[in-house]
């Protein structure tokens, strides 16, 4: 089924809640085509795409719900249903955290959509992994990767007036090179809304170089470094931090942003003063969806200025409970950084480590967000402002809070990827004085 425009999915919507005979009536649209290709081992092992479109009913009565989905759009399929979401409605419990609809909002207009991108065909993906496959040929390394590439809609709309209509486009690749020997591992993340950003090439060759350089590794003891995060290190701390932001959790004394007597960190200093970090859904390096995913409008927001908390995300119903506004989760995440590049961090550096990312990360403490980890895909020795060896791959125990206390330098930010959440980010590269790395470990 193509990409519903705005006024086919509102018709759409239209006819469901003409069905309905509950108090609240709430439907979510959603549809699009992705495509994909995947290799491994120097040649491509799957490749495929999927088209669908969903629609997702909500009934309610008084303060008790039932939700269905329906994947056929005929008025028989979407009335049958509307009335099953109604029957499991009323067999429901109450919720004592129901909160009623929204009505009618405003929104920005988003800039998610990409005509390029959504123009990708099968033939794009096969060139474009010959063209990386050709890398790890000509640098005798073996290789495997991941291209996808979608576009798409969704919408909402319910009884009491409420209609929000988004369109977007993403391309995500990632690949690793390994030595044949399997001593040596490079990697390479990218992803964006506009394809025309995306240089498969290039993006393989920074992982290739990475993975021959760090095949001879050494190892050196653990303990307090200088290190140097790359953007795809840092997110998986910062992203800890960032999600967590929460101010129920805070309040209710769950949290890192948890004080005494229920009180919560918010108006304190957190972090180093240089930290500021917030989202805006029209970042032109980083648009997202202008409403989320219960309606309510994204906005740009400061979350830490000057390193000082200013905000933190209110659901509906706890923002009602203590009589604030609400505050949504936020679609994507832009940390300001300086001028600096990779290269010019490394130089800076008498004595540290540079880390190209971190993986498995496990929770020791959410009162203090202390975290534990592994470096992996390329570890270096710094010495008097250049790399001197790779290093064998450390665990970590690190809270992001102390890390950035702990800043010396911020770079210029790059674009990478979220994993805890489909939100995309903004990231400097940033040199920590005194990470602490508690142990070795074997992973390449």
């Amino acid at each position: 089924m193509p990409i519903l425009n705005k006024e086919e999915a509102k018709a759409l919507m239209q006819k469901a809640l003409s069905f309905s005979k509950a108090d609240e009536c709430e439907v979510n649209l959603s549809g699009g085509d992705r495509g994909n290709i995947r290799y491994a081992r120097n040649s491509v092992s799957t490749s495929g795409g999927v088209t669908q479109s969903t629609m997702v009913i909500q009934s309610s009565f008084g303060k008790k719900t039932g939700t269905t989905t329906v994947n056929e759009f005929s008025d028989a399929a979407i009335e049958k249903s509307v009335r099953t979401s109604e029957e499991l409605a009323q067999l429901a419990p109450e919720n004592p955290e129901f909160v009623k609809n929204l009505g009618p909002q405003q929104y920005l207009e988003s800039k998610t959509f990409v005509q390029s991108t959504a123009d990708i065909s099968p033939k794009y993906r096969a060139d474009a992994v010959a063209e990386s496959l050709q890398v790890a040929k000509d640098n005798n390394l073996t290789v495997a990767g991941f291209l996808e590439n979608g576009s798409g809609y969704s919408a909402m709309m319910n009884s009491s007036g409420l209609f929000a209509y988004n369109t977007a486009t993403d391309v995500a690749f990632n690949v690793t090179m390994r030595t044949n020997d399997g001593k040596g591992s490079g990697y390479a993340s990218k992803g964006y809304n506009d394809v025309n950003e995306l240089n498969v090439g290039i993006a393989t060759k920074i992982a290739a170089q990475k993975a021959m350089s760090s095949a001879a590794a050494k190892a050196i003891e653990p303990g307090k470094y200088t290190v140097i995060l790359e953007p795809a290190a840092s997110i998986t701390l910062l992203e800890n931090l960032f999600f967590a932001m929460d101010a129920r959790s805070a309040d209710e004394g769950r949290s890192f942003l948890s004080k005494p007597g229920g009180k919560t960190k918010l108006g304190e200093k957190l972090v180093d003063e240089r930290i500021n970090i917030y989202s805006d859904p029209q970042y032109t390096a980083l648009p997202a969806a202008t409403w989320s995913g219960d309606g309510r409008p994204q906005e740009r927001m400061d979350w830490i200025k000057n390193g000082v908390v200013q905000n933190l995300f209110y659901s509906r119903y706890w923002a009602e409970k203590k009589g604030v506004k609400s505050v949504p989760s936020p679609n994507n995440i832009i940390m300001v950084g300086g001028n600096a590049s990779l290269e010019d961090l490394i130089k800076s550096t008498e004595k540290g480590i540079l880390v190209t990312r971190l993986w498995y990360i496990r929770s020791v403490d959410p009162q203090t967000l202390l975290l534990t980890g592994l470096t992996r895909d390329g570890t270096f020795y710094i010495e008097d402002g250049k790399i001197k060896f790779p290093v064998k791959n450390f665990r970590f125990n690190e809270s992001p809070i102390i890390m950035l206390n702990n800043l010396e330098t911020l770079g210029k930010p790059e674009r990478t990827v979220s994993g805890e959440s489909n939100a995309g980010a903004m990231i400097p590269p940033m040199k920590i004085r005194d990470f602490t790395f508690s142990s070795l470990s074997d992973a390449v």
